[in-house]
């Protein structure tokens, strides 16, 4: 199944919140979910699936191995505890939520445990999240390009990981932007504020048709069917070559997301 550009993105959201933003979602036309083994809600998505009346073959739903599960021997067990949560026989796509810390689990072992469980038909697709270069590269070299649907990492007007995407372009591996609006800190930002004036859209709008415009995958996330509604929109929203410069111009190396188990990034 062919993974829509526009996702509806989990992080952070808990019990009914997580319930409540899916149905919400997929009533209002999002046909792609992601969650993760971490954020602690796939059974609150999984509910939210099963009740949505949304045919299965409709929505793309991506979910997210932890660390401690990326062991040859513990993936697919940990895969498989993923899809009971989740009240599905498999997922479209499992990422390696982030690399093995201080380099524990071999990224060979771990592709190659993670295409085996797509062999065994519990996903549709393998690939990995907050991978730099080298362990891009690594990846690469143990399952090939072709079995990396994707490599999803932080991405926004303050982020925009401009040698990994050059690598990951040229290397034929599409990426995924998450934390796309910056924790919301693009609504504040003057330049995006006059581009969306002049386009009568939202600045999320702008920011996320943005990265739509670079080919990548975008997953934002809210609370309110109103945001949800409104970020939907995006993807008709087209902007010219000068705003597209402007947000390009934003960048300053702004890292949001860095956990003391991070890889070291580019």
């Amino acid at each position: 199944m062919h993974m829509p550009q526009l996702g509806l993105g989990t992080f952070r959201l808990q019990g009914q919140q997580a319930i409540d933003s899916v149905r919400n979602g997929l009533e209002l036309g999002y046909r792609h979910i992601d969650t993760a083994q971490i954020y602690g809600n796939e059974a609150e998505v999984g509910q939210a699936l099963a009740e949505s009346g949304v045919a299965r073959g409709e929505v793309f739903v991506t979910t997210k191995i932890w660390t401690e599960h990326l062991a040859g021997d513990k993936l697919a067990p940990s895969l498989e505890d993923s899809l009971r949560k989740l009240r599905l026989e498999r997922v479209d796509l499992t990422l390696v939520h982030w690399p093995s810390p201080g380099a524990a689990v071999p990224v060979a072992e771990t592709m190659e445990a993670l295409l085996a469980a797509r062999e065994a038909g519990l996903t549709g697709a393998i690939g990995v999240s907050n991978f730099p270069v080298a362990l891009l590269r690594e990846a690469i070299a143990a399952v090939g390009a072709a079995n990396i649907a994707t490599n999803q990492v932080e991405l926004h007007p303050y982020l925009q990981n401009r040698a990994l995407a050059a690598f990951a372009r040229n290397a034929g591996v599409h990426l995924t932007a998450y934390m796309p609006l910056a924790y919301g800190k693009v609504m504040d930002d003057p330049v995006i504020a006059a581009i969306a004036a002049r386009h009568g859209a939202t600045p999320a709008q702008v920011t996320l048709a943005w990265l739509l415009a670079k080919g990548h995958a975008v997953i934002p996330s809210s609370t309110r069917r109103e945001n949800l509604a409104s970020n939907l929109r995006a993807p008709v929203l087209t902007l010219a070559a000068e705003d597209l410069a402007a947000l390009d111009a934003l960048d300053r190396g702004e890292r949001l997301v860095s956990p003391d188990f991070g890889p070291q990034w580019d």
